[in-house]
């Protein structure tokens, strides 16, 4: 049975229209807020947001999360946000995925239905669908409830990891980290680590849809390079997809962004919903989860990368060699590792 978190204080119709639609005669249970824990419940989280992008509800959701670790585990979740103006409704939405997957719930690939004020975003839905803007939103939200209750994560005996980073193990903090947790994952996973940091990496530059599909059929990218080389096979047989992430001005890395652009022409042919993303994200002052949004808007929004609970370890250290003395540290990465090994390994 679907759990609808229904964040619509106002009672905006059309998002109740939609939720109406979306969830037909199927059995589900409304909640106008979260004030105790889930468990091992399918959830859909349908939020309203005024043209100023703030809902008071939100809010109150995102300090129960924060506040009550893994008070949603064994969830797994789906997202659908409306808007009165055209802004703010994925940034509310990656806000919330990030606290929720924190607390404990799984979220599916493509997880997000946003409805921006005049529904424009839904343009290219409704021409492939040759139906109108409010029809394609329908739509969407309709198979958005479907795959929330459909989804089952692959897991397999020896999972196949992808791990991409582009950074020096000599001084990364982040490869320091890593250096550890792969250690608790050598036995059981197969790794392949990729580095982006030598020689010369180009970005997309959107090249023409048709372009882009006649190569991605190919397996290849205009571009060629260590993408096609390497990752894109990488990809293919990986099962989950490891992001090293370094905070570098409150962003992913140039390297790493360049990657996951250059991923489009693979997406056009090859489906990523049964491979998971997890990332570990090291600041040397703050910002960490402002690097795992975009993890989660790029990867599991955007190409459809399921998220994990828990799948990113944030931490703090600027020095080099630093990180491995953090108080607690060891506990993390081991509680870091286990959940990787859980979410993967059958």
């Amino acid at each position: 049975m679907l759990t609808v978190i229904n964040l619509n204080p106002t009672g905006e119709p059309r998002l109740s229209g939609i939720l109406n639609q979306a969830l037909g005669d199927r059995s589900h249970r409304t909640l106008p807020a979260l004030t105790e824990p889930l468990r091992n419940c399918r959830l859909l989280f349908a939020v309203s947001l005024g043209a100023n992008g703030v809902n008071h509800a939100l809010y109150d959701l995102l300090a129960f999360l924060r506040s009550h670790p893994g008070c949603l585990q064994g969830c797994v979740g789906g997202v659908l946000v409306d808007g009165s103006g055209n802004l703010y409704t994925k940034t509310a939405a990656r806000e919330l995925v990030l606290a929720a997957s924190l607390a404990g719930c799984s979220f599916i690939g493509r997880p997000l239905v946003e409805a921006t004020g005049d529904l424009r975003n839904f343009a290219v839905q409704a021409k492939n669908a040759a139906c109108s803007l409010e029809e394609a939103y329908a739509l969407a939200a309709a198979d958005l409830v479907q795959r929330i209750l459909a989804f089952a994560p692959v897991k397999t005996k020896c999972p196949k990891l992808l791990v991409l980073h582009a950074s020096s193990h000599r001084t990364s903090n982040t490869m320091a980290l890593w250096s550890r947790v792969r250690a608790g994952l050598a036995d059981k996973c197969d790794i392949k680590e990729v580095g982006l940091r030598n020689g010369t990496l180009e970005d997309c530059s959107g090249c023409p849809y048709t372009m882009c599909l006649h190569f991605g059929e190919q397996g290849e990218c205009f571009y060629g390079g260590v993408m096609v080389q390497e990752v894109y096979p990488a990809i293919r047989e990986a099962d989950a997809v490891i992001l090293l992430c370094p905070n570098y001005n409150d962003a992913l890395s140039a390297n790493l962004t360049a990657a996951i652009n250059r991923l489009t022409a693979l997406y056009r042919t090859t489906p990523f919903t049964d491979k998971a993303v997890f990332a570990m994200v090291v600041s040397g002052y703050s910002g960490g989860d402002i690097v795992a949004s975009q993890v989660i808007s790029a990867l599991n929004m955007n190409k459809g990368f399921r998220l994990p609970a828990g799948f990113c370890m944030l931490e703090t250290a600027n020095d080099a060699g630093t990180a491995i003395h953090l108080p607690g540290i060891e506990d993390r990465l081991a509680q870091f590792t286990e959940n990787i090994l859980c979410q993967l390994v059958e």
